[in-house]
């Protein structure tokens, strides 16, 4: 048996302030973040009982400073543009920093010199609502995370929590709404290029997407609200292949899945929920590690009953 924990702290002081003058809207924010790593360890038992290993770790502190501004502009007629730019940190976790784990067939190692990753990212985007039953949004974003923490692998099913140069997630989003008499429709879809930045150890992931992460996620929902508390829909969610490794050997395929939602009011603010989730029974591939999988969930229904307390 293992046991594993430490304790991590993070105090974060913030200001921000916007500003409006005429049709732009401008915000700027910073932060100050005091963190700290203390009181690491690691202590693994044998099938007696007996301790085998007693490992204490350095504690760590430091200040860390982030910041973010944006703006958005009015240009009339239903067309708004806007901007923004922004940094952060994140701590490792405590398990990232000290548990190691197993999931058959592979061990994947923790790391106490983890460092934490830091974050920078600029988006732009353009709204536009031609009318109030019709919206479009584009955006375009450029993400980079330094040090970015990822299972990396070592040697033959053994892999370890380390620090990458930076992961890099560039990419476009679409968004579409419109509403006719009681019918709504929903839509939207996203496209990221991602890649890994690595060097030393870790060279060999350099170009390479990271892994779980899809190149393309799209959903579509329409629905339809006869009345008040009245609501039927249904949704579709397409998710693109994924790499489950770092080394880009297993492959986690495409799945597309329907979802309906049903809500009916049955008086005396009482209403009836039905729901069914992956109704086509699609097969969906969470986790492939050398042939050993998990799936998600398959068709799935569910009925309940829904209580409104005031208006």
């Amino acid at each position: 048996s293992r046991r594993a924990g430490g304790r991590n702290s993070d105090l974060g002081l913030f200001v921000e302030n916007d500003w409006t003058i005429g049709p732009l809207v401008l915000t700027a924010g910073a932060r100050a973040d005091r963190w700290t790593i203390r009181d690491g360890f690691y202590r693994e038992f044998d099938a007696n009982g007996a301790l085998t290993q007693d490992s204490q770790f350095a504690n760590r502190s430091g200040w860390d400073a982030s910041f973010r501004g944006g703006a958005v502009f009015d240009a009339g007629n239903g067309l708004s543009l806007r901007a923004a730019g922004y940094t952060g940190i994140r701590l490792p976790t405590l398990n990232e920093l000290y548990r190691p784990f197993v999931v058959f067939p592979v061990v994947t190692q923790a790391n106490e010199s983890l460092q934490n990753e830091e974050s920078e990212g600029y988006e732009a985007g353009i709204d536009y609502s031609p009318s109030e039953t019709l919206s479009f949004s584009v955006t375009a974003f450029d993400n980079k995370v330094k040090n970015a923490i990822a299972n990396v692998t070592t040697g033959p099913n053994l892999r370890q929590r380390r620090n990458l140069d930076a992961i890099r997630a560039r990419g476009l989003e679409l968004g579409a709404a419109a509403q006719i008499g009681t019918i709504f429709v929903n839509a939207s879809l996203a496209l990221t290029d991602a890649e890994v930045e690595a060097s030393g150890i870790s060279a060999t992931l350099d170009g390479m997407r990271p892994s779980h992460v899809p190149k393309v996620a799209a959903s579509g929902t329409l629905a339809w609200r006869p009345g008040a508390g009245w609501n039927f829909a249904a949704t579709v969610r397409h998710t693109g292949k994924e790499f489950e490794d770092d080394l880009q050997t297993d492959v986690l395929p495409a799945a597309t899945t329907l979802g309906a939602y049903a809500e009916v009011p049955i008086g005396q603010g009482f209403s009836v929920i039905l729901r069914g989730e992956n109704l086509a029974n699609e097969r969906i591939v969470t986790r492939n590690q050398g042939g050993s999988i998990d799936l998600g969930v398959p068709r799935t229904l569910w009925a309940g009953v829904k209580m409104r307390i005031g208006r």
